[in-house]
């Protein structure tokens, strides 16, 4: 729904109930951007008819993906939403953070969560979550109740994160198998086990976590050669590839909300106009989207990047990479992109099947990206060859 529809629907739909649902549009999701494992999308215009299914007793229980702890690394800075599980180790009081953009203060409140792979993370509830299930959990916090939380963001702030969005939901003890397992965890060995942040010893440059950068290696070829990979889900895979070309003719950037990210378009008048937010804002701010071609000894393949890696491979914004552009020339701007190239990296990427035209494309995707670290890459090299000897 979109513009005056999501207005004239957004207060009939509640949460838990079920509608009757007429005179929408049906088209193949676009699995770029769908949430949740739906082949189909339905958008609903002003002629649409919702109507509320009084006394229907069947409620179809809500389908979660959850993802380990110590398996988040991957995800961080990508556009998946995540479902995660775990015990409540400890909840924050109430905070005030006040937005920059437009100087409102937004309540915020802190969870720290383990689960059975002996890994913490921190779990940031804002808005309406912070103030009603957040309290909850802080007057219940002592019998280390279980929450199932859908649908949240993974980002880099402390190593590996983890934050709610406008669509998460939190659910307290819930009915579901993986809660007796994590409880009987919990009380049998996870209680009095020292348990460590999963974003330990994890900055900004490797947040997919050493592991994740060198475990599941693989060359070029292996994913380009396979045009069925990642058909049903996405699978992830490690890199290590040189950069040999960023185009300097391609859409590198999208004009972004400063307060949501989302992408913004101009307002009339002027300012511009944020579809997430609701709002006009006077500035906004670039963030990139791109690809970069890679190489390695069998071949190369075109890499999808997001903000955060494109601005480490890069080395500067992308509103400085504009300004380069602007006020030094387009020699300037290419020679930018040009240092950029071939130097090596460790990339960790997703692989899915998307849909365009008719026409079904292999995307790799970047989650996370490190500098190469020598000493330890010749670790693991000596490592490899250990096992071809050995064998």
């Amino acid at each position: 729904m979109f513009n005056e529809p999501a207005k004239k629907f957004y207060p009939v739909f509640e949460l838990g109930k079920v509608y009757y649902i007429s005179k929408g549009s049906l088209r193949i999701a676009n699995k770029q951007f769908k949430t949740v494992q739906n082949d189909y999308e339905m958008t609903l215009n002003e002629n649409a008819v919702v109507e509320e299914a009084e006394g229907e007793s069947f409620i179809p229980p809500v389908q979660y993906n959850f993802v380990k702890i110590d398996m988040l690394g991957p995800y961080v800075g990508g556009r998946e939403l995540v479902d995660i599980i775990g015990v409540v180790q400890s909840v924050s009081p109430t905070l005030s953070i006040r937005r920059k953009i437009d100087n409102e203060s937004i309540p915020k409140r802190d969870i720290v969560v383990a689960d059975d792979s002996n890994k913490t993370v921190t779990i940031s509830l804002w808005n309406d979550l912070a103030t009603t299930v957040g309290e909850e959990l802080l007057d219940m916090v002592d019998s280390a109740p279980i929450i199932a939380v859908k649908s949240l963001k993974v980002s880099d702030f402390q190593g590996v994160s983890v934050s709610t969005v406008g669509k998460s939901t939190l659910v307290i003890n819930p009915e579901l198998p993986e809660t007796e397992k994590l409880r009987a965890w919990y009380e049998s060995e996870g209680k009095g086990t020292a348990l460590a942040s999963v974003g330990a010893g994890m900055g900004a440059s490797n947040a997919g976590g050493l592991r994740s950068m060198y475990s599941d290696r693989v060359f070029l070829s292996h994913i380009t050669s396979d045009p069925n990979l990642g058909q049903d889900k996405p699978v992830f895979f490690s890199l290590y590839a040189n950069i040999s070309n960023i185009k300097p003719d391609q859409t590198m950037w999208y004009r972004a909300c400063t307060t949501c990210n989302k992408k913004v378009t101009e307002a009339l008048g002027s300012g511009f106009w944020c579809e997430g937010c609701q709002k006009n804002y006077e500035q906004c701010s670039l963030r990139y989207i791109m690809v970069i071609k890679v190489s390695d000894p069998t071949g190369e393949a075109w890499l999808s990047l997001f903000n955060d890696q494109a601005e480490r491979i890069v080395g500067c914004s992308a509103d400085e990479l504009d300004r380069i552009r602007k006020e030094e020339g387009d020699d300037m701007f290419q020679l930018k992109l040009k240092e950029a190239t071939w130097i090596p990296h460790l990339f960790r990427v997703s692989v899915v099947q998307n849909e365009y035209m008719g026409e079904k494309r292999q995307r790799i995707t970047v989650r996370s990206e490190s500098p190469v670290d020598y000493a330890a890459e010749a670790r693991y090299q000596l490592e490899e060859i250990a096992k071809l000897t050995s064998s």
